[in-house]
């Protein structure tokens, strides 16, 4: 017989239906779940699913009554699972790693960015460049003007809704990032840097480019390598890349790389497929059985003995090895030389706290795990053919539960918009935003390229027109608005966070009507003269 401590728990749990479980996820929810304030809703929920428990014990007997309440718990945990997970939010992110050769690009990169999927489009793509053509001439014009990959992929991105976030270059390193506009208020914190270690770290012909941010309060770092070549030299590439980890941000207020929620590290990383002959590499790969070469894959051995690299993680290796072709084919080096095939262009990430974290045989708590990496696609690119290197994608998908949800700065256009007329802004800005007179909103056609290819702009002071509690407006003269009308968004950008701290909806611009019947002006193609030097650093 139950104890009556027993029956007082069925009692108080026998009207504990569905609906109630699910009031009580709805009290778990309001406590602010992943934060210390939900304590109390998760030991509630504790306690009464101690009780049912009880309950399950003392009428196991009764098969129907156990399956019913088993039941009901299933369902409860499953609805109480995916209402979590709805306070998450998941990132699609793109990344390319290509030794380009000194090679222009190609005509076509639909399949290497994904542009033909059906599937659900990336939020960002993050592309790494290796032996970008930096010859004197070409680096100079280079420095002044973006170079033809940035120009191109530019070009590419933009009709889509992309924009060229940051960008970094050294010599024939490069990396660019593109995110949606959506975005942009989200990402705070932008810095770029470099690392030379050729020539004893003289020259930058070898090294890394890293860019990193705050994305939605979550700290990422993105760092693109060009290591060492050759079979003896995998100590070398080792001891460059510990370099390239201790140098990244040195001396400034900036965590280090491997002090990131997440690090992605990819590149030409050249690393080679020890011992085995070339009879016996070419024969497994041509049979598709590449996992008899994994184990001597130089970098999988590395990541065996070395601890700063085991906390790297890295998909199958389900493709050919990448290097090294004849130029447009995919036939392995016909040359004298014959090289030996190499996985030498790979794609690994870091998740800080599952390295620090996570202790040997527990589970991740929720309280910790506010950000997790998912590796959806792992491929090489055999259809590019400009250099003896293949490009290697990864798309991944980010869950993170945002820890900044809303913008510093919220603005919208007043009203109807022509060129017939001045215009106005409104906008807000929350109490702890950083202003400054060199604050300025931009007026962006919603193809936009990157933030300094804006139409017109107006000084967030000196424009003002009107303050209140509420918030602020700006004027724009009518003389600064484009005549064919068309799309547009206005965003503000922040002097002293340097970035895009506001974006507003799209919204149009009616065209000029006292121009209507006569030849509008052609549309301004400047952009692509117009130096880009937000967030770019350049390095011969």
């Amino acid at each position: 017989m139950a104890s009556p401590s027993s029956e007082d728990a069925c009692q108080d749990s026998a009207a504990l239906s569905l609906s109630d479980l699910e009031s009580l996820h709805h009290v778990r929810s309001r406590s602010a779940s992943f934060s210390s304030t939900g304590s109390s809703g998760r030991l509630q929920l504790r306690q009464r699913v101690a009780q049912l428990m009880a309950c399950v014990e003392d009428i196991s007997s009764d098969d129907e009554i156990n399956e019913e309440v088993s039941r009901t718990l299933d369902e409860a945990f499953l609805i109480w699972g995916k209402k979590l997970k709805d306070k998450w939010q998941e990132f699609r992110l793109h990344l390319v790693t290509w030794n380009v050769g000194t090679a222009s690009p190609p005509p076509d990169v639909s399949s290497l960015l994904q542009l033909d999927s059906l599937g659900t489009t990336m939020d960002m793509y993050v592309i790494g460049l290796q032996e970008v053509n930096s010859k004197i001439t070409n680096f100079l014009s280079d420095l002044a003007f973006d170079d033809p990959w940035s120009i191109f992929l530019m070009t590419v991105l933009s009709p889509l809704g992309y924009i060229k976030l940051s960008s970094v270059r050294m010599q024939g390193l490069l990396l660019l990032i593109f995110v949606k506009h959506v975005h942009l208020p989200f990402i705070r914190d932008l810095h770029t840097q470099f690392t030379r270690t050729g020539l004893y770290g003289y020259w930058g012909n070898k090294g890394g480019v890293t860019i990193r941010m705050s994305l939605y309060g979550h700290t990422v770092c993105f760092m693109n390598c060009h290591l060492p070549a050759h079979m003896e030299n995998t100590e070398q590439r080792l001891d460059d890349f510990e370099k390239i980890l201790e140098m990244q941000f040195e001396g400034e207020n900036i965590p280090s790389a491997l002090e990131h929620d997440v690090l992605f590290w990819f590149g030409d990383l050249n690393f080679r497929i020890a011992d085995y002959g070339m009879h016996f590499v070419r024969e497994s790969i041509n049979n598709k059985r590449y996992n008899l070469l994994w184990e001597k894959d130089q970098l999988n051995m590395a990541k065996k003995k070395e601890a700063f690299l085991q906390e790297f993680i890295e998909g199958p290796l389900h493709f050919k090895p990448t290097y090294k072709f004849d130029l447009y084919s995919d036939v392995y080096d016909t040359s004298e030389k014959k090289r030996k095939p190499a996985w030498t262009d790979r794609i690994l990430w870091r998740v800080k706290n599952l390295c620090q974290h996570a202790p040997k045989g527990s589970e991740f708590s929720e309280e910790q795990q506010t950000i997790s990496v998912t590796l959806n696609n792992y491929i090489s690119h055999m259809s590019y053919g400009i250099s003896d290197h293949k490009p290697v994608t990864g798309t991944f998908g980010l869950e993170l539960k945002p820890l900044v949800s809303e913008p510093l700065v919220t603005l919208s256009p007043e009203g109807e918009w022509s060129a017939e007329h001045d215009v106005l802004i409104n906008y807000s800005a929350v109490p702890e935003f950083p202003s400054s007179a060199w604050d300025w909103i931009g007026l962006f056609k919603v193809t936009f390229k990157h933030v300094n290819d804006y139409v017109t702009y107006s000084w967030v002071e000196d424009d003002e027109i009107s303050s209140n509690k509420d918030g602020k407006q700006v004027y724009m003269s009518a003389a600064e608005i484009p005549d064919a009308g068309g799309e547009f968004l206005l965003c503000f950008y922040s002097n002293n966070l340097q970035s895009v701290v506001g974006v507003s909806q799209p919204f149009q611009i009616q065209p000029n009507r006292t121009l209507i019947g006569k030849e509008l002006p052609q549309e301004d193609d400047s952009w692509m003269q117009r130096p880009d030097n937000l967030e770019s650093h350049d390095e011969f």
